[in-house]
């Protein structure tokens, strides 16, 4: 059953983001930001600015870090808002519920840098990371929450179309991986998730990411790739989210394609709850069983050695 808290911020949530329906993308940037700023960095992390190829990122390391692996987190936002400040803290979080640094990446946004470039940066600093640290692709985990969470898996299908060696494994919290939104749940669940009071907003960004291209596009929406030769996925998601569909279809459709796929469902959750860090139980439960997912994974893989991200 969802705590109280969780159903007092889904109602303050509710009632402030109708608020911000007529903002306008500068205006929605620099909230997402200022929101932020509620939640805090997990104690014990250091933080350091990188340029990866020209795209900022920062690394956020626990003090007992693994050296030889790190996770590479893409944030959420439609493709069009989000930072290194928006996503931050969350990021720490998973950091240190893993002991793993985790590499925040600040790609490019759309309309001003449509698709592909976000998928650019972020398979440059898959590579980047590799370079880095001097650690193997399958030491890396490759996550990210939202759009973000689809950007991961496009990531992986255009390392595997390339016949680049992907990562260890692909972690998605709430991931948007259908822009033309037709799955059922944005029918169904447009009046439940605190997120999307309506699609209209969603459906900008859609058309802002895609540029040319079609929704339909498979690393534009990973939902209707062929997802065979990916890693293995763990997906979280609530079951008030509307892109609740993306996710579980997803799943359904890597598991055809030969593909480890786990769906970690949370009963009354919106979309990315694990934003509110320590604010609510199921923020930091999420979290936690986050940070087992992604320990799991790299003790699966203990093949190279490497070191410690450097300021």
């Amino acid at each position: 059953m969802p705590s109280i808290r969780s159903h007092l911020i889904k109602l303050y949530l509710k009632r402030t983001l109708r608020k911000t329906e007529q903002a306008s993308l500068d205006e929605r940037r620099a909230q997402m930001n200022r929101n932020a700023d509620r939640f805090k960095i997990a104690k014990g992390i250091s933080r350091h600015n990188v340029d990866v190829h020209g795209c900022p990122g920062e690394w956020l390391i626990p003090e007992r870090a693994s050296a030889d692996a790190a996770v590479l987190y893409l944030h959420g936002g439609a493709y069009t808002v989000g930072s290194l400040d928006s996503h931050r803290a969350l990021a720490s979080h998973i950091a240190s519920a893993a002991q793993v640094s985790v590499l925040l990446l600040d790609y490019r946004l759309a309309p001003e840098h449509p698709f592909p470039a976000a998928l650019e940066d972020a398979v440059q600093a898959f590579i980047w990371i590799q370079e880095t640290l001097a650690i193997g692709a399958g030491r890396i985990i490759i996550m990210g929450d939202s759009a973000g969470g689809g950007l991961a898996l496009a990531t992986a299908l255009r390392l595997r179309d390339t016949e680049r060696d992907g990562p260890r494994a692909l972690i998605c919290l709430s991931p948007w991986t259908d822009l033309s939104l037709s799955g059922d749940s944005v029918k169904t669940l447009i009046g439940k998730d605190p997120f999307f009071p309506n699609t209209v907003r969603i459906q900008e960004a859609a058309r802002s990411y895609a540029g040319g291209h079609g929704l339909r596009h498979p690393e534009v929406s990973p939902r209707f790739a062929n997802l065979e030769g990916l890693p293995d996925l763990y997906i979280q998601v609530g079951t008030d989210e509307i892109v609740l569909s993306d996710s579980l279809d997803l799943a359904e459709s890597a598991k055809r394609a030969g593909v480890t796929a786990q769906v970690d469902l949370w009963s009354g959750m919106w979309h990315v709850w694990q934003i509110f860090c320590d604010l609510m139980p199921e923020s930091r439960r999420a979290i936690e069983r986050i940070g087992r997912q992604i320990r799991f994974y790299l003790l699966e893989s203990q093949e190279g050695s490497g070191r410690r991200p450097e300021a």
